[in-house]
């Protein structure tokens, strides 16, 4: 499957959008240049229309349908935004769409596409990952005779994609030295990289995946496209089994570098963008960003692109990021804790085994024998890291430590 998205396509591609797409801010970020030392700039493709980046390559793609395959309709598989950007596409066209998305997919994600697409479109949720949809949707396609709109691994997608790259070139006022783009199937970075390679190959490109979904750096390590058995599906924009074999041979010749990063790390730079920036980013949004520490010295006085590739986050996940935020910070950690049957035990857990700063965020006790010493699972956070050693051998020094969960994942599962 020998393809490179040339030029002059991505070029023809942006004439083709341009009635639908925002062309989306470059804009610097002073707390990262001054982090990094470094000139930061950020690609605000959360500021699109569907709020991610997906709405060009969806209709590149579909705008350039036959009238016939018009009639006879759509299909696509998604996570959420290229489903978004189908949606969008199918209602401003005309065009019946159907559309899979998985099970799991946060609410608004949904919503989002069904508010899109209006009457046009009808959304099937089956499947718990992206993969299990995309099964789905290539069947009842092949049933039913309609096109499939595939979210990354087709020339028109990445060259619509491709036009993000573009926009970078025209945007900055000096040379690139190097684009950070997050990885899923690879359609966005593989259309980047045509735009680059034509027009500014000394510009180095990073591609980078969540740490629980590697298909792209499992793949290129093996030199084949390797389909993973299990991912961690909690940056959903991100996470699937297999990437592209368009994009595996694009990304296998051209990438500078690919990278993962820790679910736990998004979380922290999701919560810092919002907190320091006011700026709302889903997880796989955030990804380009939370990759920069594995570079800091490389990147030292450089020009540096992040592309933030969207923003549809569900506010009710808030929970969950905080928490995965304080595990990879080692700022929250649980324990089964052996409380003494005896009045003032839990006083005296408090008074004598915790710090001055240490605070409980979870208790679960449960007293079902008659045995000396209960069980609790208790969650406590800290101020620093290093305030653990202190809390486990107080613990151990007045006999309450029983287990330490965070290292135990069949248990942690239940918690987290």
């Amino acid at each position: 499957m020998k393809y490179f998205p040339s030029i002059e396509n991505i070029k023809k591609a942006a004439n083709n959008i341009q009635q639908v797409v925002d062309v989306t801010p470059l804009s610097s970020s002073l707390l990262l240049s001054k982090i990094y030392n470094a000139n930061i700039l950020l690609k605000r493709e959360d500021l699109q229309r569907v709020r991610s980046y997906k709405i060009r390559g969806a209709f590149n793609k579909i705008s350039s349908l036959s009238e016939e395959e018009r009639i006879q309709g759509v299909v696509c598989a998604s996570a959420g935004n290229h489903a978004q950007g189908v949606a969008f596409a199918c209602s401003h066209l005309g065009i019946q769409g159907t559309i899979y998305m998985p099970a799991v997919t946060p609410k608004q994600k949904v919503e989002q596409t069904k508010m899109f697409g209006e009457n046009w479109i009808t959304v099937i949720l089956e499947g718990d990952t992206f993969d299990d949809s995309f099964k789905a949707a290539k069947n009842y396609c092949e049933k039913e005779d309609k096109t499939f709109i595939h979210p990354f691994d087709d020339p028109q997608i990445i060259e619509g994609q491709g036009t993000v790259g573009l926009e970078i070139l025209q945007q900055s006022k000096g040379p690139i030295d190097y684009i950070f783009a997050p990885i899923g199937g690879g359609g966005l970075i593989s259309g980047v990289i045509g735009v680059i390679k034509a027009l500014s190959p000394n510009t180095k490109i990073i591609g980078v995946e969540p740490e629980g979904a590697p298909s792209m750096k499992t793949s290129l390590t093996n030199g084949v496209n390797t389909e993973l058995r299990q991912i961690d599906k909690f940056i959903d924009g991100a996470a699937v089994k297999r990437v592209g074999d368009y994009t595996f041979n694009i990304c296998k010749e051209n990438l500078y570098k690919m990278v993962t990063v820790p679910e736990g790390k998004v979380c922290q730079t999701i919560l810092d963008l919002y907190n320091r920036d006011a700026i709302v980013v889903e997880p796989a949004g955030a990804l380009t960003i939370s990759a920069l520490d594995d570079f800091i010295e490389e990147i030292k006085g450089k020009n540096v692109v992040c592309v933030i590739s969207g923003s549809n986050n569900d506010i009710t996940r808030t929970a969950e990021i905080k928490e995965r935020a304080l595990l990879y910070g080692q700022l929250k950690h649980y324990f089964m804790v052996r409380f003494p049957q005896r009045p003032g035990a839990l006083k005296e857990f408090v008074t004598k085994i915790l710090g001055p700063t240490d605070d409980i965020t979870h208790f679960e006790y449960s007293k079902k024998s008659s045995k000396e010493n209960a069980p609790a699972v208790v969650g406590i956070e800290l101020k620093s890291p290093k305030d653990l050693e202190p809390l486990i051998l107080r613990m151990k020094q007045n006999n309450f430590f029983g287990e330490y969960l965070n290292n135990k994942p069949d248990l942690f599962q239940y918690l987290v």
